[in-house]
């Protein structure tokens, strides 16, 4: 057979190879394409339900935050109006059924009305979540050291609590970036939809360029279903707390308002001119002791860290239930034995 009819002959086989080829990979490329698609509107979910839901908890947790602080800051002034009244006896620390409150203590009840103040006051421009920072690591603890180092210069975002928060919204011990990479995929692993467009030249090659990208998509793919199951996990994580906080912030309010109506009747008195306790009327004497239990137990209030960080970056943090549910349990109690 003649040497350029073998040649043709071959060259023909070799484009119907290539054309067979070539086909097979553009459908490679096309599954690929369509499975990078799906992935990429997962990974969008993800992304939606996440910031939605962090959102959400964020607005919830700094309500909380700034409402502790609102009520931390008033302390001044009840120690204040406490220190008129003369001859007033040493109230006792509420010990009922088994409920115990911290003893009155002007010095302490300022300085943590002063630390709350100050954190107020760095809020204004602060990001969303940095109050429900502290009221998740403890919001008296975080105004006693904003106190303490107000005078440096320290900037809000670094102090306690406010540094916690996106640890404790993220519910990741490390911080968010333990959900990164589910973050991520939309610049990063589906950024290999475009790998290997460059080697599509003829069948052959572009079979295998496809074979690739296919394996890449499916590879992304996974990736993102792997993030779903994170996301959901720290999405309930995150409606466990937002319920949590809601809860704790109503008990508050609660005691709160109780405290206001009872150092009201105290305030008015003492502004009258009436500073001798012996003067006061059974009422009287009555809401000013009730008034020392409530500021004892909303102090107690403050205090708890509603999130428990991990210490393990690779662990979530937890919520501090067993704790909040004591405290509100107490406040029950507290409320309703008042004289």
């Amino acid at each position: 057979m003649p040497l350029p009819f073998i040649l043709g002959a071959a060259a023909l086989v070799a484009g119907v190879t290539g054309v067979g080829s070539g086909i097979h990979g553009a459908s490679e490329m096309k599954s690929a394409k369509d499975t990078m698609d799906a992935a990429e509107y997962l990974n969008k979910q993800n992304q939606d339900k996440f910031k939605k839901k962090d959102k959400a908890t964020n607005k919830t947790m700094d309500k909380l935050g700034k409402l502790e602080l609102n009520i931390m800051s008033d302390f001044s002034e009840f120690a204040d109006v406490i220190e008129k009244i003369q001859n007033r006896p040493e109230f006792k620390a509420f010990d009922k059924k088994g409920v115990k409150l911290p003893k009155y203590n002007k010095e302490e009840l300022r300085e943590v009305s002063i630390g709350a103040g100050v954190i107020l006051g760095g809020l204004g421009g602060a990001a969303a979540g940095t109050a429900g920072g502290f009221a998740a690591a403890g919001a008296t603890t975080s105004a006693v050291m904003a106190l303490g180092t107000a005078s440096t210069g320290t900037a809000i975002s670094s102090l306690s609590g406010a540094a916690a928060t996106n640890a404790a919204l993220a519910a990741l011990g490390g911080g968010a970036k333990g959900i990164g990479g589910g973050m991520a995929l939309g610049s990063a692993v589906l950024s290999g939809a475009t790998l290997g467009v460059g080697l599509l030249v003829g069948g052959v090659i572009f079979n295998k360029a496809g074979k690739k990208m296919s394996n890449q998509a499916e590879e992304a793919f996974d990736q993102v279903y792997e993030s779903s199951k994170k996301v959901r996990k720290i999405c309930n994580y995150l409606d466990d707390l937002k319920e949590t906080a809601e809860e704790y912030t109503e008990s508050l309010e609660d005691t709160f308002e109780k405290y206001n109506e009872c150092f009201s009747i105290v305030r008015e008195t003492v502004n009258n001119g009436k500073l001798d306790w012996w003067e006061f009327t059974q009422d009287e004497k009555n809401a000013t002791e009730n008034s020392s239990s409530l500021v004892g137990l909303l102090y107690k209030m403050c205090k708890v860290n509603l999130v428990n960080v991990s210490e393990n970056e690779e662990e979530m943090n937890t919520i501090n239930k067993q704790q909040v549910n004591s405290v509100l349990n107490d406040a029950y109690e507290v409320v309703n034995n008042l004289k």
